[in-house]
């Protein structure tokens, strides 16, 4: 099974005799980053429709998984077969209607609510994980404020904060506090992003994506390094028309 033969790579690899010494000195710190860059370019080969790139990144991903139950195993905590066991007990838990025989099934949300409740943590917001981008992590925070009722009615309420909040930066001075309203001005944003069923983390890489092109597009033009900011300015509305006409 490839499976089986990938355990066995990291098990030769994490050898405390024979094994790389890379991979011997790795810990679950030093693995998280790798863990969540691999997520990521398993996003951006989607994102390019690339195939034989997603192969090959779930490959990576996969690793990932198959490297953090290594060390746990050889920690005595738990063994990739356990890892595997709490997916297919909590998939099954959460469709009762296809594996256990319920007529019916409450929603994913509500599932995972009564699951969050058999923890110490009862907030409303446990399990949010830290280690989410933080654009993400705003929204999912919101989302689950609003499930108890802590949420404007409509967009013109997060709308009318970020006027709020931009006005507040604006009359800062000190640069912890500028940090801090800069922050409240983003949360803010990522508000309304929610209340239009826009994901914030999408639309800032549709934003990446038409800056990188139009920037591209413009960078190599004789001389760009020299010209004033309004002549740079000027190429790139010229860039942002040639887009657009290019995208109607």
């Amino acid at each position: 099974m490839p499976l089986e033969r990938l355990v066995s790579i990291m098990q030769r690899l994490r050898d405390p005799k024979h094994g790389c010494e890379w991979d011997r000195q790795q810990s679950f710190e030093t693995i998280a980053p790798y863990t969540i860059e691999e997520a990521y370019e398993v996003a951006d080969a989607i994102a390019r429709n690339d195939m034989d790139a997603l192969a090959d990144e779930l490959g990576d991903l996969q690793l990932q998984v198959v490297f953090h139950a290594q060390m746990a195993a050889e920690a005595g905590h738990f063994a990739l077969e356990d890892v595997i066991e709490r997916i297919c007990n909590k998939l099954e838990r959460r469709h009762p209607h296809i594996f256990g025989g319920a007529s019916t099934s409450p929603g994913w949300e509500e599932i995972k609510a009564a699951e969050r409740a058999k923890s110490s943590d009862v907030s409303a917001l446990a399990g949010v994980a830290l280690a989410l981008p933080a654009l993400e992590r705003a929204a999912k925070l919101q989302r689950r404020a609003a499930r108890v009722g802590f949420d404007w009615p409509d967009a013109s309420g997060p709308r009318a904060k970020i006027d709020e909040e931009l006005a507040e930066l604006d009359a800062e001075s000190d640069h912890q506090r500028k940090l801090e309203e800069l922050g409240d001005l983003l949360f803010a944003t990522v508000n309304l992003a929610r209340h239009l069923n826009i994901e914030p983390e999408a639309a800032l890489r549709e934003a990446n994506s038409k800056f990188e092109k139009r920037f591209r597009a413009i960078e190599h033009v004789a001389g760009f390094q020299e010209m004033s900011l309004d002549e740079k300015e000027a190429l790139w509305v010229d860039a942002k028309r040639v887009q657009a006409d290019s995208s109607a």
